[in-house]
């Protein structure tokens, strides 16, 4: 068995022989470290398992991201998080595990890191130690250094499947019942404006691709987030736009908000965006209520009304404009709020659909269209979660849009 003190001397040793005047291609690195595995293993007297988790470690090491690229190989992992160049954690079936393996330094851990971020055009130095970025795959992958990180650098990557999660998936796991999922599926094709809400890891972007995949292939769509994830593969006429960070001039930072306002000027049938955090959401909002109806959106909240009330704030913090304005946009623009739920098995699921009918007494009014019930679950022993998302018997007041769309009333 090869120890990590044996890891580190074998790669001291092929990186002396490395002709580093010169770029080396994959496959003639391959080649490379072929000729030296068989070469250590003879002298060395290493069986085939142990070279060829020598070979995996080298190629790992010069070109992939190194202990991590198993984990990203890995379909039943869905998320690494990694304290440093020794503490490595991962979540599998919406559970955490502490991973045995671990970086050989905090030097090589900080390499991998400057790896991902260069890729997309992403800085992150003792100056500007926090970074958001992805991985080609689409993988989202958030980084901070020392001196905010004061036990190592920290890497937090949430993994993406290769393939879009479709709404057939979701009702497979049970997160969505095929009702609910058909009555979504109508609102998207009649253009209602859905706004989707959750805590972190509940599924918010998963679910936004899903019903995103409602959208008729025949319109113009341009979405935008921060990095890169969603999936619209079905759309011809697809623009997808990027925020950008501060350059080390502290210059040349291009916000959501800055792609939103842009983004009405490329005659778009519907605006995705990927999250909302700040000022961006009133851009949103006027999005949505000026002709840019179907729009999507995701936000962080508790529940629905917590969700509206930092809308609320999230407004605020970009104009000066009375609360009960900023209340009647909000209830103008939205027509309808999904939100999801992690459970304590790990499951993620949508526990709530809600109308939103507008204001009332100067507060915005929700209507319940389907509401989750739990029926069983054992929490002490980590049980499995049961339970239905059931219709509530009321029936969707705001039928004007799926009428102007053909679709006969729900």
């Amino acid at each position: 068995m090869i120890g990590k003190e044996q890891y580190i001397y074998f790669q001291d040793r092929f990186m002396e022989r490395l002709d580093k005047t010169r770029e080396v291609s994959d496959e003639e690195l391959a080649a490379q470290i072929d000729c030296f595995v068989v070469e250590q293993g003879r002298e060395h007297c290493l069986d085939l398992g142990n070279k060829e988790k020598l070979r995996k470690y080298l190629l790992n090491s010069l070109r992939g991201l190194d202990v991590l690229q198993d984990l990203l190989e890995d379909e039943s992992i869905t998320e690494i998080m990694v304290n440093g160049p020794e503490h490595i954690f991962v979540e599998r079936g919406g559970k955490v595990e502490r991973w045995p393996a671990a970086f050989t330094s905090g030097e090589k851990l900080e390499n991998v890191i400057q790896q991902i971020v260069a890729k997309v055009n992403r800085v992150v130095n003792d100056t500007v130690p926090m970074a958001d970025a992805r991985l080609a795959d689409g993988s989202r992958v958030h980084v901070v250094l020392a001196p905010v990180a004061i036990n190592g650098p920290i890497l937090t990557i949430r993994k993406f499947s290769s393939r879009p999660v479709t709404m057939e998936q979701l009702i497979a796991w049970g997160s969505i019942t095929p009702e609910a999922a058909d009555f979504l599926a109508l609102l998207v094709r009649a253009r209602y404006n859905i706004f989707i809400s959750g805590g972190t890891g509940s599924g918010k972007t998963t679910m936004l691709n899903a019903l995103s995949g409602f959208i008729p292939e025949r319109e113009r769509v341009i979405t935008i987030e921060d990095s890169a994830e969603l999936k619209l593969n079905h759309i011809p006429n697809l623009v997808r736009l990027e925020a950008r960070n501060k350059n080390l001039e502290g210059r040349n930072e291009i916000t959501i908000r800055d792609l939103i306002r842009e983004a009405l000027r490329m005659r778009p049938d519907r605006v995705v965006v990927g999250e909302v955090r700040s000022a961006e959401a009133l851009d949103m909002l006027q999005a949505m209520n000026t002709g840019h109806d179907g729009s999507l959106s995701t936000g962080h909240g508790n529940n629905p009304a917590d969700m509206l009330k930092r809308l609320e704030t999230m407004v605020l913090m970009g104009t000066e404009i009375p609360l009960m304005a900023v209340r009647g946009q909000i209830a103008s623009a939205i027509d309808i709020m999904v939100h999801l739920s992690r459970f304590r098995d790990g499951s993620r699921k949508v526990v709530s659909i809600m109308e939103v009918t507008g204001l009332t007494d100067g507060e915005i009014k929700l209507e319940p269209l389907y509401r989750y019930e739990e029926e069983a679950g054992d929490g002490e022993t980590g049980g499995q979660v049961r339970g239905k998302l059931k219709a509530t018997g009321r029936a969707l007041g705001n039928r004007e849009k799926l009428c102007h769309a053909g679709i006969a009333p729900v």
